[in-house]
């Protein structure tokens, strides 16, 4: 569940539905749940603080919506569900929960696919064509995804990307026609309705897990093979040079989780902005502290700055996902305070 204050960790949604349910009923929905994610959601409730009666009314509303728009493309379909949903929470809404659910589906029919090794991913479809590749990395993780095209030829690692950001939907027949090919290297592959997957936002979501040095070699080719695909995916994705569109306060956040070694290597070939933004944020002593740091540093290797801008960026994402700041993507995206 994703509400729109912002405030609230998803896991803390999910500790709030859990306690909400009963001890009967959560027990029944830790069945289903993995031995990892029962840890983690027993931890976030016996770590939650009672919540104002308002956000956990919202909290449940939103969960309710969810539960109902799974049901209603299970038992109508895609374009069923929009015209229902619509009818009973409105436009807006509804296609939120569309494009929230869509993506679960996508991931519930290739779960094993998801829960594999990216090394046997990686060795089952190196020899696969592009499309098959961006087909099944549509269903696979993020970080999967990023992993395997980090170790796929250069050239077969754009064209995936295109094609990953060039899927719209699949039928079943396409699905089936996967299924046939691959199934005594994956199994069964389970049968879904019409349904997105892929595209744009997918592919940012990858980049933003592969390391710097595959994320600049990929955006340098599809610079110029496709400069609008490239920047329409760069619009999507934070990368550390977005350091500068974050507010103040965000900035003062991430830098208390860092390592002050990791920053120092980071700023050491950083563009002029990105560091002024941060020494602007940062206290006179820490300033001269960074500063010495950075001036006795020799002989360091792009891939150890690279290397620490994406721990950095990955503090910074992880912030987001708890809710302790908020990420401006391109400096475009509008904050409510």
């Amino acid at each position: 569940m994703a509400l729109g204050s912002g405030k609230i960790s998803n896991r803390t949604k999910a500790a709030a539905v859990i306690v909400t349910l009963g001890t009967e009923e959560a027990a029944e929905v830790y069945k289903y749940l993995r031995e990892e994610e029962i840890e983690q959601l027993s931890l976030e409730v016996a770590k939650m603080e009672a919540l104002p009666p308002e956000e956990l009314n919202e909290i449940i509303d939103d969960f309710y919506g969810l539960c109902v728009t799974q049901k209603v493309i299970a038992e109508g379909g895609v374009d069923y569900a929009r015209d229902v949903l619509e009818k009973a929470f409105g436009p807006q809404q509804a296609a939120s929960l569309m494009e929230r659910v869509t993506k679960s589906l996508r991931t519930k029919a290739f779960d094993f696919v998801r829960k594999a090794d990216y090394k046997n991913l990686l060795s089952i479809l190196q020899n696969e064509h592009p499309q098959t590749i961006a087909l099944i990395l549509s269903y696979a993780r993020a970080e999967q995804a990023s992993q395997i095209l980090a170790e796929l030829p250069q050239e077969t690692s754009i064209e995936v990307v295109e094609r990953i950001a060039n899927l719209d939907r699949a039928s079943p027949d396409v699905i089936n026609v996967v299924e046939s090919t691959l199934e005594k290297k994956f199994g069964s592959i389970v049968s879904v309705d019409l349904m997105e997957l892929g595209g744009v936002p997918y592919v940012a979501e990858i980049m933003n897990n592969v390391d710097r040095s595959t994320e600049k070699h990929i955006f340098d080719e599809l610079g110029v093979k496709d400069p609008e695909l490239a920047e329409n995916i760069r619009k999507l994705m934070f990368v550390f040079e977005d350091i500068v569109y974050l507010d103040d306060i965000s900035i003062q956040r991430f830098l208390r989780d860092i390592d002050t070694k990791d920053l120092a290597v980071a700023l050491k070939a950083a563009n002029p902005e990105v560091s002024r933004v941060i020494f602007q944020n940062m206290s006179k002593r820490s300033q001269e502290t960074i500063a010495t740091d950075i001036e006795y540093l020799h002989n360091v290797r792009m891939r150890d700055v690279e290397e620490a801008q994406q721990r950095i960026v990955d503090t910074i994402r992880r912030l987001e996902d708890e809710g302790e700041l908020v990420i401006s993507k391109g400096g475009k995206d509008e904050v409510i305070a």
